[in-house]
C-alpha cells in the first residue's frame, strides 16, 4: 500500500462532502497539473490518503481510500487528464495543521512542506504514521 495527500478547498469540496458520498466515493476531478495527474496514475485501489483542507484551514482532517484506479476525468474532453475515485475512511480526532507539520522535525522532508501548492502528492510511510499519531488515529 502507498500513501498520498489530496488537497481541497473546503468551499469547493469539503471533508463533509466526501463523507456524504459514502462507499461509492467520488472522482478526484479537476486536477490540471501533470505531476499530480501522474501521481494518480501510480495509485492502486486500496491506497490510503490524507484529506487536506487548503486555504484558511490548512489541515489534514481525515483519511480516504482510493476506490477506483485512474480513468478519464469526466469534467473535461481533454484526454490528457485522468483522476482516481476516493472514499472517506475516517475523520481525524484532532485536525493536523500545516503549522504543526512544519514544526515537527520528523516531517521536514514531506512534500507538503517543500511544495505546498501541489494538489496531489505522495506521503512516506513514516510521514503517514507521524501524522496519524498527531491526528489521534491509528494508522
Amino acid at each position: 500500500m502507498r500513501y498520498w495527500l489530496f488537497k481541497s478547498e473546503p468551499s469547493t469540496w469539503s471533508w463533509q462532502n466526501q463523507l456524504d458520498k459514502g462507499e461509492q466515493g467520488e472522482e478526484w476531478d479537476g486536477v490540471r497539473n501533470y505531476q499530480a495527474r501522474n501521481f494518480m496514475r501510480d495509485m492502486a485501489i486500496g491506497d490510503r490518503g490524507f484529506f487536506y483542507h487548503s486555504q484558511k484551514e490548512k489541515s489534514v482532517v481525515g483519511i480516504v481510500e482510493v476506490c477506483a484506479q485512474a480513468h478519464p476525468d469526466s469534467t473535461t474532453d481533454d484526454d490528457r487528464w485522468e483522476c482516481v475515485d476516493i472514499k472517506a475512511v475516517a475523520p481525524f480526532s484532532n485536525p493536523v495543521s500545516l503549522d504543526m507539520i512544519k514544526l515537527d522535525p520528523r516531517l521536514t522532508e514531506m512534500v507538503l512542506v517543500k511544495n505546498s501548492r501541489l494538489s496531489v502528492q505522495p506521503v512516506s510511510e513514516q510521514e503517514w504514521n507521524v501524522i496519524c499519531e498527531l491526528g489521534g488515529v491509528t494508522p
